[in-house]
């Protein structure tokens, strides 16, 4: 056991028994080898069923890794490009001025289309067909390429369905054949996860006072504009059979060494597979758009269909990845060759378990 995985073990080790988290993965890569692999808690307190390293997690938004990560290479194969109008492969798409989108605001979130509508159920949400028809139709909140807002469930549907009419292929096969299959990991990450894998899953908790965690807002609200709040992340919405089963590529299941694997392969080999080229890495952290969230109101910082940086870290400047709703996160860092994934099953509203571990895992790199 190396000493990285002895601090790691005892950090997640100390959350659980503190009650500051119920179960835990952690997974990190080195310059293509794995150097941790820890697990800590309770997949499911109701049974009592332990979290092992193959205990997928409902991780809402880290999940946009693998979309952001699907994208790319289909643009290194040349099906479209960061600067093809989304009308291009998807002509309905155009209605109402939006016919000047391109796939890189789709990846940058200023597309202008960051809401699935205040009328959207969670049912609806669960049908492809009907969500990308009412994104095609609606009218942008802005003039695409000028503003930005955090597209929560857009995002997905709409790189996803431009990738479906480039390939044919929906989203979920798109997810197995570029990026679970080539490296071994396809039982381990799920866009539309079947029912028959549930069994596997950790069961999301939340905490005291979790369904208020968003407190009462106005109907003229932006979050609530952009999507219900029945349809805001939280532990009821993330145990249905439904939610789970459905292709909504702004989110994910996972484990923690299957997308840690993924991001070292972003970065460079992994037993011989790299997913990316590093020219196509390097677009990702240098082709940037910065401005305030039109839905949040804070500040943000867009690579190419990333995040960037580490919480506001002064050493977390060539950093990209993605957190998810409930302090689950995941990155990858150029200039130390480490990938870095945490998963849990506690909805906590911070980070602070994630910003722990990777004080740890960055004071070791």
């Amino acid at each position: 056991m190396t000493e990285l995985q002895k601090l790691v073990q005892h950090a997640i080790d100390e959350r659980v028994e503190s009650g500051a988290e119920v179960g835990i993965q952690v997974a990190v890569y080195s310059h293509g080898e794995q150097v941790v692999d820890a697990v800590a808690g309770l997949a499911d307190p109701d049974t009592g069923r332990a979290v092992d390293s193959g205990t997928p997690f409902y991780t809402w938004s880290m999940g946009k890794a693998m979309t952001a990560t699907i994208a790319h290479r289909l643009v290194e194969r040349g099906l479209f490009g960061y600067d093809t109008p989304i009308a291009e492969l998807w002509p309905e798409f155009g209605a109402h001025g939006k016919g000047t989108a391109t796939v890189r605001h789709a990846l940058q979130h200023t597309a202008g289309v960051p809401g699935i509508g205040a009328r959207t159920t969670v049912e609806e949400v669960c049908d492809w067909d009907l969500i990308c028809a009412r994104i095609a139709a609606g009218e942008p909140w802005w003039e695409p390429g000028t503003r930005t807002a955090y597209h929560a469930y857009t995002f997905g549907f709409i790189l996803g369905e431009l990738a479906r009419r480039a390939t044919g292929k929906p989203i979920s096969e798109l997810l197995r054949s570029e990026i679970g299959e080539p490296l071994g990991v396809a039982g381990e990450l799920y866009f539309g996860m079947p029912e028959s894998e549930h069994h596997r899953l950790a069961r999301l908790v939340d905490p005291p006072g979790g369904a208020e965690m968003f407190g009462q807002l106005p109907p003229d609200s932006p979050m609530v504009r952009a999507a219900l709040p029945a349809l805001w992340p939280g532990a009821a919405l993330g145990n249905r059979t439904d939610v789970l089963s459905a292709d909504i590529p702004a989110g994910g299941k996972m484990t923690a060494r299957a997308i840690a694997r993924m991001y070292a392969a972003l970065l460079g080999e992994v037993d011989g597979v790299r997913l990316l080229p590093a020219a196509r890495i390097e677009a990702i952290v240098a082709d940037t758009y910065e401005g305030t969230d039109q839905v949040f109101g804070n500040p943000v910082r867009w690579g190419l269909g990333f995040p960037l940086g580490l919480f506001g870290r002064p050493d977390g400047d060539g950093a990209f990845g993605w957190g998810g709703s409930g302090g689950t996160f995941g990155y990858a860092d150029t200039r130390t060759g480490v990938a870095f994934a945490l998963t849990k099953n506690l909805q906590t509203m911070d980070f602070a378990t994630a910003q722990r571990l990777i004080g740890i895992v960055a004071g070791a790199s």
